[in-house]
């Protein structure tokens, strides 16, 4: 790896997190040059790193405007969650057989993290990681990779629910009863209650 991608990349994780947060709102412009300023680079990282954030559906390139944060509209959120209750579905019916003790204690972990947070940051991050251990052994990498990129799309859904609806602590009751119907064996169970889970975030898309 290049001294250029690898900074291409650390922009790249920056800016995604900023997107994802909302601190950088859907149609906010991003200018080459002040973000090259703030990273002290070249502006050849910055356009790698814009790359790889369109390349995510996080950035838009528009005739004679530039690079814009992507929209986050109805139409766009209720898109995402009707691809990830599709997709992360196929996952868990492939991965589900294949948890072990390791996974279960990734995720319970994660769930322990989530229960204890005190910030929507906090809680998101641990939510994040709940789902991708919970797939992560289903031995479909261009799946997960696709899930991964969906996730992100999928956080900044709730960061946008909770700047206007506000957030507090919440246990983790659908994740619990998602990872006891696994551990007891009724994959078709947990498959069906994630796809709930998941289906459940249209209510702050409606």
């Amino acid at each position: 790896m290049t001294r250029n991608e690898s900074l291409a990349e650390r922009i790249a994780h920056t800016l995604a997190e900023r997107i994802v947060t909302g601190e950088l709102s859907p149609g906010v412009p991003l200018r080459q040059d002040r973000i090259a300023e703030e990273f002290e680079s070249s502006h050849v990282p910055v356009r790698e790193a814009f790359q790889l954030l369109r390349a995510r559906r996080l950035l838009v390139s528009e005739p004679r405007r530039g690079m814009r944060v992507a929209p986050l509209n109805h139409f766009s959120m209720q898109e995402i969650v009707e691809i990830r209750a599709s997709l992360e579905t196929l996952a868990l019916s492939h991965a589900a057989p294949r948890l072990n003790a390791a996974s279960f204690e990734k995720i319970e972990r994660a769930m322990l993290v989530g229960d204890n947070a005190q910030t929507i940051i906090e809680w998101e991050r641990a939510n994040r990681t709940f789902h991708s251990e919970l797939i992560a052994p289903c031995k479909m990498p261009r799946l997960l990779e696709m899930l991964d990129e969906l996730q992100l799309a999928n956080s900044r859904i709730i960061f946008s629910a909770t700047r206007s609806a506000g957030w507090r602590p919440t246990s983790s009751h659908d994740h619990r009863q998602i990872v006891d119907a696994l551990r007891t064996g009724d994959f078709s169970k947990g498959v069906a209650l994630l796809q709930r889970h998941i289906r459940g975030l249209e209510r702050a898309t409606g």
